[in-house]
């Protein structure tokens, strides 16, 4: 399975594009609609207007990566659709591509060590 690394940076296009799309298609999209640069490694995470499928695009250093899946039985819980991008933890993403409720997923809070033993 294609994950993103730790700290790899995720954002969700909230509104519904096109996913007929390909990689130059969306690449414009992430500059003129997202405002941001589709060369940073950054994922970014577009969803259908059916919402049962999403399209990922990411630089990997070499090229443009593109990743779609479709749920069979279900749809994809989706953030509310506004204008501009949210980001995701990596937690949170890999709930979203699982077809669950990513928004159930939260960080735990560890308070940092005092002293190393």
């Amino acid at each position: 399975m294609l994950m993103p690394a730790h700290g790899v940076r995720i954002l969700i296009a909230t509104r519904p594009v096109d996913l007929r799309k390909g990689h130059d298609g969306l690449a414009a999209l992430v500059q003129n609609m997202l405002r941001e640069a589709p060369f940073t490694g950054t994922v970014f995470v577009f969803r259908s207007k059916r919402a049962d499928r999403l399209k990922l695009l990411f630089w990997d250093g070499t090229g443009l990566v593109m990743a779609y899946k479709r749920l069979e039985a279900s749809s994809f819980v989706w953030p509310a659709v506004r204008d501009g991008a949210m980001p995701l933890n990596r937690a949170q993403f890999e709930a979203l591509f699982a077809g669950l409720d990513w928004r159930k997923v939260r960080p735990l809070e560890v308070k940092a060590p005092a002293r190393a033993e």
